[in-house]
């Protein structure tokens, strides 16, 4: 640690030469704009690439440039009075001489993330040695961000990349479909993907026109061979989602679909769907609900009853009608432990329902409310004292059940605090032995 942070080069191309485990974890200690100590650790690889005799201590197989977590040297070094992980002190302790598999691939672990105009001179100066070198040396990645970078950059990196070691792909960028078309071949060589995140595709006109955002959909949901499919603003799936949904190859156990608009349609086939009958995680935030018959939601709900875990309905229009019509379904959801009902019109009525409706929920310890509508005034302006009432009015309901519980009140967006909900809750905490 003394040797990174003082920059002290030739110690530490001298550590890295004698550094006597499989895995050298340096995520947390290379400064990534920096090159300075990076060329140091490469070129005492390179010096032990050349030795013809491997020394019998040498065991390093593995540099991992990935960030490990903050406490993770000072932990391991003792500097921390906290523990370090089991599975984390294997990763560091692992024994497999280098003389015993000698022609496995040297590997070098990094987790990318393209957002710039250029690349990096970081990331530059490791490609470039990776590439001198790429007959014996593997750049593995398991997560990989792409925004709006350069389709130049983007090709260039992942050339470089062992593509069967990515396992979460995100694409956030105001981009047209057939943009990420360009991506097809990479992605047909991605066959680990278990987590892919989609955000701001946008479908042009003559996309529209030839349909060809169903075949370019396929090709991406044909890759997530596991759990986790995100997409937020999925403005080319408007009208067609059940063929999207027929893509899906593997049982999923989280979706997210979050601001936009579902037709009738895409709810009839959404809740028909057999690979979602298995939900733990299912986001519908800002999906507007306001003019929508809760019945296919409550279907939907019913369906995953047995495995849902963590809904989120925020800012979905909800009203005290849906609520009541989903509320049934939602309280026979036997493992949920957390739901999100922020920034919907909700009266503190309803809400008592809904508390009454779930106490007995085993697991559930995260509820998230929106304040009643009770405590805003017609114009949407909170009025001053009257949150505190009802909280109040809430801890008493909560007595009365008896169940031990901590409930959020979050403010709705209005002109007083702006767009964020989030950033203003208010807890009402009730435990059996309190005296207040």
């Amino acid at each position: 640690m003394e040797a990174f942070h003082g920059r002290c080069i030739e110690t530490l191309k001298a550590m890295v030469q004698a550094w006597p485990f499989v895995h050298l974890p340096l995520g947390d200690l290379i400064d990534m704009p920096h090159v300075g100590p990076l060329q140091a650790v490469l070129e005492a690889l390179d010096v032990l690439f050349a030795q013809k005799v491997q020394s019998r201590r040498c065991k390093l197989r593995v540099l991992d440039l990935r960030d490990t977590g903050q406490n993770f040297w000072s932990m391991w070094s003792g500097a921390s009075t906290h523990g370090c992980s089991s599975s984390r002190m294997a990763q560091v302790a692992e024994h497999r001489s280098m003389t015993k598999q000698p022609s496995a691939p040297f590997k070098v672990f990094i987790d990318l993330c393209l957002k710039k105009s250029t690349l990096d001179n970081f990331l530059t100066y490791l490609l470039r040695w990776v590439e001198q070198r790429k007959v014996f040396i593997h750049l593995c990645c398991k997560k990989l961000k792409i925004f709006s970078t350069p389709m130049e950059n983007i090709m260039k990196v992942l050339s470089m990349v062992r593509l069967d070691c990515i396992q979460e792909v995100e694409v956030n960028g105001v981009w047209h479909l057939s943009t990420l078309a360009m991506f097809a071949s990479f992605f047909g060589e991605m066959s680990n993907v278990q987590r892919l995140f989609l955000s701001h595709i946008h479908l042009s006109a003559f996309e529209k026109q030839e349909q060809r955002h169903v075949q370019i959909t396929s090709q991406f949901l044909r890759l997530l061979h596991r759990r986790d499919l995100q997409l937020e603003s999925p403005s080319f799936l408007e009208g067609c989602l059940d063929q999207m949904l027929r893509c899906l190859m593997t049982t999923l156990d989280n979706l997210s679909i979050t601001n936009f608009q579902l037709t009738e349609s895409d709810w009839i086939h959404l809740s028909q769907c057999p690979n979602i009958s298995q939900l733990k995680g299912l986001d519908l935030s800002g999906v507007r609900l306001t003019d929508f018959s809760p019945e296919l939601l409550h279907i939907l709900l019913e369906k995953v009853a047995d495995t849902l875990q963590e809904p989120d309905l925020s800012q979905c229009g909800i009203m005290d009608s849906q609520l009541e019509a989903i509320l049934p379904a939602l309280s026979s959801c036997s493992q949920l432990r957390s739901f999100s009902l922020c920034g919907n019109l909700l009266s503190m009525a309803v809400m008592e329902k809904m508390l009454r409706h779930t106490v007995g929920l085993p697991c559930l310890s995260q509820e998230l409310y929106p304040a009643p509508q009770e405590s805003y005034c017609p114009q949407g302006v909170p009025l001053e004292g009257r949150l505190a009432q009802l909280q109040a009015e809430l801890f008493e309901i909560l007595r009365d059940l008896g169940w031990p519980k901590t409930i959020w009140l979050s403010l709705s967006p209005c002109p007083h605090y702006g767009d964020d909900i989030c950033s203003h809750i208010e807890p009402v905490i009730y435990c059996c032995n309190t005296h207040v």
